[in-house]
This record gives C-alpha cells, sequence and structure tokens, in this order.
C-alpha cells in the first residue's frame, strides 16, 4: 500500500519530541462518564466537550500524549464533541499527540473505513488496534505513514489472561504478538504495542522483545499497577496512562484544578521512578 501523503512529523518523532518537552511520561486518558460531570457542567448540551477541556487545560503541562476513549463519547451521541476536543488540542497545545482509542479490529475495506475514522475524521495522531484478526487487519493503518499504531499485546484486565497467556508453541501469544510488531509487521515504524500496568513481569517480558519501541501502558491508578514497578519493567519508551484517578479527582467545581494536581503528581512520581533506575 502506498503511504498517503501528510503535513506531520511522524508520530514517533512526535512522541520524543514531547516527552524530551514535558519530561514526562504521563498520559491523561479522557474517559467522560456523564454521570459523572459536576453538577454545573451536566445539563450543558456541550457538557462533555467543556469537561474534557477544562481537564486538557490543566493538566497539558504535565503529560506527553491525551488518550480520548472513543465509545465514551459514541455512547453519549457527541462525536462531534470528540472531533472539536481534537482539534482543541492540535490548536491550543500543539505537539503533544492524541491517542485515539478505539481498539479497532477487521480486515481490508472495512478497516480502511476505520482508518479513514481516526486519522481523517478525528485527526488523531496515533489510534489503538487489535491485531488478533493478523496483518492484514493493521495493514490499512500504516498507508498513513506519519500515524501511529498501538496494537493490543498483553492488556491490563485480568481476562486478558485467557488468550494472551496461552503457549504458541515456545512461546506464549503475547509474546508472539510482540516479535511481529518488532519485526516483519513495523514496515514504516509506526508500530507500538499496549501492556497492562498491572503485569509488570510481563511488561518487562515485552521490553526485551521490542527493544525500545513505544509502549502504551494502562492500569495505573484505579486499576491498582505501581508505577515504580512498571517503570522499572518498561524503562523510558512509555506512555503511561491514567484516566479516572486524574480526571475525577474532584467532583466539584474544582474538578479541574483537582485535576492538574493529580496529574503533575502522577508525572512527578513517573519521573522519580525513573531516577531510581
Amino acid at each position: 500500500m502506498t503511504a498517503k501523503k501528510g503535513h506531520r512529523v511522524s508520530f514517533v518523532k512526535s512522541l520524543q519530541a514531547a516527552w524530551h518537552k514535558a519530561d514526562s511520561l504521563l498520559c491523561v486518558g479522557l474517559d467522560p462518564d456523564p454521570a459523572r460531570l459536576p453538577a454545573g457542567l451536566a445539563q450543558r448540551p456541550d457538557a462533555i466537550f467543556a469537561f474534557c477541556r477544562e481537564i486538557i487545560d490543566a493538566t497539558a503541562a504535565y503529560v506527553c500524549a491525551f488518550k480520548p476513549q472513543i465509545a465514551y463519547f459514541a455512547a453519549a451521541r457527541a462525536e462531534d464533541q470528540l472531533e472539536a476536543l481534537i482539534d482543541h488540542i492540535h490548536r491550543h497545545h500543539a505537539g503533544i499527540p492524541v491517542i485515539l482509542d478505539a481498539k479497532r479490529g477487521d480486515i481490508g475495506a472495512t478497516a480502511e473505513q476505520y482508518a479513514r475514522e481516526a486519522f481523517e475524521r478525528y485527526g488523531a495522531d496515533a489510534v489503538t488496534v487489535n491485531p488478533y484478526m493478523g496483518f492484514d487487519s493493521i495493514e490499512p493503518y500504516l498507508g498513513w505513514g506519519d500515524r501511529g499504531v498501538f496494537l493490543l499485546c498483553r492488556t491490563s484486565n485480568p481476562g486478558g489472561s485467557d488468550l494472551q497467556a496461552l503457549q504458541v508453541g515456545n512461546e506464549r501469544l503475547f509474546e508472539h504478538v510482540a516479535r511481529l510488531a518488532a519485526g516483519s509487521w513495523n514496515r514504516n515504524g509506526q508500530l507500538g504495542l499496549v501492556v497492562g500496568a498491572t503485569f509488570p513481569d510481563e511488561l518487562a517480558r515485552v521490553r526485551t522483545l521490542v527493544g525500545d519501541m513505544p509502549l502504551l501502558v494502562p492500569g495505573i491508578g484505579a486499576q491498582g499497577g505501581d508505577i515504580d514497578a512498571s517503570v522499572r519493567a518498561g524503562g523510558r519508551a512509555m506512555v503511561v496512562n491514567s484516566s479516572r484517578a486524574i480526571l475525577y479527582a474532584s467532583g466539584g467545581d474544582d474538578f479541574a484544578a483537582a485535576a492538574g494536581a493529580a496529574a503533575r503528581q502522577t508525572r512527578d512520581a513517573l519521573r522519580a521512578a525513573l531516577a531510581r533506575l
């Protein structure tokens, strides 16, 4: 497939620049639950956009990326607010990549449409993709050579072990995915992997298999992943996501300030863990 033309710096270079500029591994996940929005916003027609915009503006100084979860917007019929939110990040916080958490997984022309949705409609800098239908479910995304693609590898949920830990020859399935992602699948150097903070031993194993490939690491904060263990296992080339612990640090009118404080605290904890390496 011929790479589609773009006018952006490649995702990996953008991410490296964001790591350096913010001196941060923190990614703030944007999972806006209408039932948890502050009372002062709840009745607004653009409540989700307004809530997330204030979170973004309060936390932008402490992050290397933002990660909106598309299901929270789609379920609330707020896809237009998601488009506006990503545009807000690009306009007002230029240089901070946006990873659209969509976990798409399909083949051929359908995968092409999912890629268009992520990269053309929403303007995301990267997207999460389920690789378990094989390379032809990933290849259409590689047509956007300046964007990133994070493949699910060892996810943070307990049920991930049902499949990802199965033996495939002499290795586990998630190890096989990691080898493919670091090898023949990574044609343009665009790929990264999703590996949960809740499984630090597996995170360390993936790191040994893929070198300095970017790892998107969910699971700290509300899911209980340990920052020190994650940093020891994954090193510096990580995008460490925290969602609920930051978004809902306060349910009152001070929600944005509380989110900013929680983001700063998490950023500082990640920095301290890196310093102890």
